[in-house]
């Protein structure tokens, strides 16, 4: 990476290795994955999602970022991006113990949350 280049997820040391681990993934962990950090929309102000999808029409499969070529993933990346500082670290931080226990289970989404 360039000299004094950060990513919008440079500032975070946890959301920054969710991120960096995830992009190593199995398409099929990279799948789940996607889906649960999609489910954070509802987090996300409706504005801000439209936005995300003309972000999504514009990059995929067209841009440098590892995550441009799926439009699933652009998009749940996206939506993380958007979300709340505090959304995005929970997030971070179960994408990290579901990668860590090599399960999806840690990602499903639970009522009260």
């Amino acid at each position: 990476m360039p000299e004094g280049y950060r990513r919008w997820y440079d500032n975070d040391p946890i959301l920054k290795e969710a991120l960096e681990l995830l992009r190593l993934q199995t398409d099929d962990k990279k799948n789940a994955a996607a889906d649960f950090i999609i489910s954070l929309q509802e987090q996300v102000a409706q504005d801000v999602i439209e936005r995300i999808y003309e972000i999504t029409q514009q990059f995929a499969g067209k841009g440098n970022r590892w995550y441009d070529s799926d439009p699933v993933m652009l998009k749940a990346v996206e939506l993380l991006r958007a979300a709340p500082p505090k959304t995005q670290r929970v997030a971070a931080l179960k994408l990290l113990l579901a990668m860590e226990s090599n399960t999806s289970e840690t990602l499903e989404q639970k009522e009260d949350e």
